[in-house]
């Protein structure tokens, strides 16, 4: 008889921690599933970003009208589309909506792109993610916007996104490539000071870019020969006089 109370006694003992070991199992699986930091974020196989955006009918219909309201005068302010982003938009799946920002990012339509920007940074899903902010970047680029490249700067300085190194000299190299060169050494700048070791390529792709920007290609190449002293950097020539004449047409 006092062994079967005994053997009743473990089994409640036993009943009463299952709630707590099932509590901090669960605990320890939302941890991993969260990206810890920014650099989890950043990861390919973790980016939600990076994954495969299949727009589905709602998100193509969502594309054209956008395009149809945001043509109406005040261009990306009629106060439809307002209405729209808040009725339709907003109500999007996430797959949908990333296919929606992917698309729009393709068709540089910047005023639409940096809506749905900011309707994805609320989404209760949204991870800061370095992939995110790059395609960003490159958009904004290509289309020469100095205010909304600050703007976006400061969101992924705020939320500690870090690049990789060759994320950054791409980056350097689309603002030198639209002429923004400002905006390409501030984020040379914050290249070099990264945590990430130094890496050659970056600098190499940076001083391709920087050819119509002889002193501050100087200045480039003098950190980069500091950082590399084995390497050669090939100067380009000053004009096509200092082509052999056999090579001219």
């Amino acid at each position: 008889m006092l062994s079967r109370l005994r053997a009743h006694g473990h089994h409640r003992r036993l009943l009463q921690t299952l709630p707590c070991a099932a509590a901090k199992s669960a605990a320890e699986v939302d941890l991993q599933q969260r990206p810890c930091s920014t650099s989890a974020a950043s990861s390919p196989s973790l980016s939600i970003w990076r994954r495969k955006k299949e727009m589905g009918k709602e998100g193509l219909m969502a594309v054209a009208q956008l395009k149809r309201l945001a043509a109406l005068p005040p261009a990306g302010a009629h106060p439809r589309l307002e209405q729209f982003m808040g009725s339709h938009v907003s109500r999007l799946l996430r797959t949908d909506l990333l296919a929606v920002l992917a698309e729009l990012l393709r068709q540089d339509h910047v005023i639409l792109s940096m809506k749905i920007y900011g309707v994805v940074r609320k989404e209760i899903w949204y991870r800061p993610d370095m992939y995110f902010y790059r395609d960003m970047l490159y958009m904004l680029a290509r289309n020469k916007k100095v205010e909304e490249t600050r703007q976006v700067w400061a969101d992924l300085k705020s939320e500690e996104v870090l690049f990789d190194q060759h994320t950054y000299g791409d980056i350097v190299r689309a603002y030198c490539d639209a002429g923004l060169i400002d905006l390409a050494m501030e984020i040379y700048e914050d290249m070099r000071s990264s945590p990430d070791p130094p890496l050659s390529l970056p600098f190499r792709v940076i001083l391709k870019g920087l050819v119509p920007y002889p002193a501050l290609r100087e200045k480039i190449k003098q950190d980069f020969l500091e950082l590399f002293p084995d390497m050669i950097v090939y100067d380009p020539p000053d004009s096509l006089s200092d082509v052999d004449d056999e090579f001219k047409f």
